[in-house]
């Protein structure tokens, strides 16, 4: 039996195939790094994120970890597996879509983790040293503490793999877990439940002066569950002068006002119909200098040709910042996923297109056909004038602004790297190739 000190355990994040057409840059993945620092102190840990980097099967280790998040990770994920058996390496798995593909999974694994891990990978460590791995933990449900959430491993990262065209790409980070919202399309609810779960402010406080990357992005579901919280949050926030990205922040002028002292560069918000309280919503963020990437749903049953093409046409109306359009896409353990696989309008069963840009059932008032030809026009339309990465650009530079003038510019950014040569671009807020 290995003592304590002798346990090398390899962690991997697959890689995935990007959508057509669209800019593509690799952040930092999350998942990993946070389950990274749940491990006992004496594992040693190596990390590969294949999808800027090879895997090195040949490299010395005593148990593999696949992490996973998206669909279209689990069948890379799976031939990883395969091939580290082959090898005679026991191999664990986990993650969001280990959660949602859990019985494939196993075919593929000697274990498999489902759940939060924090307080648990302790178990998991002994037993495998002890011979007695088991096929599942499985803690759906059965949430650990948040107060046990620690600041995520991100020594593990190697940071010059995470740029874009020589910009320095966002830290993720979280400050809550569950939600109290069920949409429709998401597996929220399934994994990490309906009861909304924000870390104790000391604890987020606490993270945030471990991370060395001045722009981040909270990962977290919404911002917008919890006033009191959400307000204590902002105001600790302010003077680490971070410039952050998150999902929905509460549609209140007191907690906009914070949210952009403390550094709300720019924020997801559903598009979801052609409302006046859309149309003002979108403008409130831009009146506290609050960016706006709005994401739009195309394919539920209540949305016909028309529908798509009048949302289309609005979006061009309200001064959006950037726009993602993804299609209705039927994940697993999803009430969406439920009603279609019960009507029989799946289609597709391809794990690999399971990137919320492919067409994998029917919908309801049109063709599969038109609906994939309505998402391309809904890219081609929105970006007809400006490309997608020269608006991504534009949002770059007005934050590289801000932070020049706070003085908290850091010239890690080689595009930007020359102070005078950056002010100047930046004040121009021009887009060079």
């Amino acid at each position: 039996m290995m003592n304590d000190f002798e346990m090398k355990f390899k962690l991997i994040y697959p890689k995935w195939a990007k959508l057509p057409g669209q800019t593509t840059f690799n952040l930092p993945p999350h998942g990993p790094v946070v389950f990274a620092a749940t491990l006992p102190k004496e594992v040693q840990v190596s990390f590969t994120d294949e999808n800027v980097e090879a895997i090195d099967f040949d490299e010395a280790c005593d148990f593999v970890g696949i992490s996973m998040m998206l669909s279209t990770q689990v069948k890379r994920g799976w031939a990883i597996a395969d091939e580290f058996r082959k090898r005679g390496k026991k191999v664990i798995f986990g993650g969001i879509s280990t959660m949602l593909h859990a019985e494939e999974t196993m075919e593929h694994a000697d274990s498999v983790f489902l759940g939060e891990a924090e307080g648990r990978s302790d178990e998991i460590m002994k037993d495998f040293k002890q011979g007695t791995l088991k096929k599942v933990y499985n803690f759906m449900g059965n949430h650990p503490p948040i107060e046990l959430v620690g600041p995520a491993r991100r020594d593990l990262y190697k940071r010059d793999l995470y740029n874009h065209k020589g910009v320095q790409m966002v830290d993720l980070f979280h400050a809550s877990r569950g939600c109290r919202f069920s949409c429709y399309p998401c597996a929220v609810s399934y994994l990490g439940g309906r009861v909304f779960r924000p870390r104790p402010v000391d604890k987020v406080i606490e993270e945030l002066a471990t991370i060395d990357n001045n722009r981040l992005f909270i990962v977290d579901n919404s911002l917008a569950q919890n006033d009191e919280w959400e307000i204590e949050l902002f105001k600790e926030m302010i003077p680490f002068k971070k410039k952050w990205i998150s999902h929905t922040i509460e549609d209140d002028p007191k907690i906009l006002d914070l949210a952009a002292q403390a550094g709300a560069w720019y924020v997801y918000q559903a598009v979801y119909d052609t409302s006046d309280y859309i149309k003002e919503r979108v403008k409130r963020y831009h009146d506290y200098g609050i960016g706006v990437e709005g994401t739009i749903l195309l394919g539920l049953d209540n949305q016909s040709e028309d529908d798509i093409k009048r949302l289309i046409d609005f979006l061009l109306e309200i001064d959006l910042d950037l726009a993602e359009f993804t299609v209705m896409t039927p994940f697993p353990h999803t009430k969406g996923y439920d009603d279609l696989l019960r009507e029989n309008r799946i289609f597709d069963n391809d794990w690999n297109h399971y990137n919320a840009g492919q067409v994998v059932f029917h919908p309801k008032q049109m063709s599969a056909d038109k609906l994939q030809e309505l998402y391309n026009y809904a890219w081609d339309t929105f970006y007809a004038d400006e490309t997608q990465e020269s608006k991504m650009f534009r949002l770059f530079c007005n934050v590289a602004l801000r932070e020049m003038n706070e003085g908290t510019y850091r010239p890690r950014d080689r595009r930007l790297a020359n102070k005078s040569f950056g002010k100047e671009v930046v004040r121009n807020l021009q887009y060079e190739s």
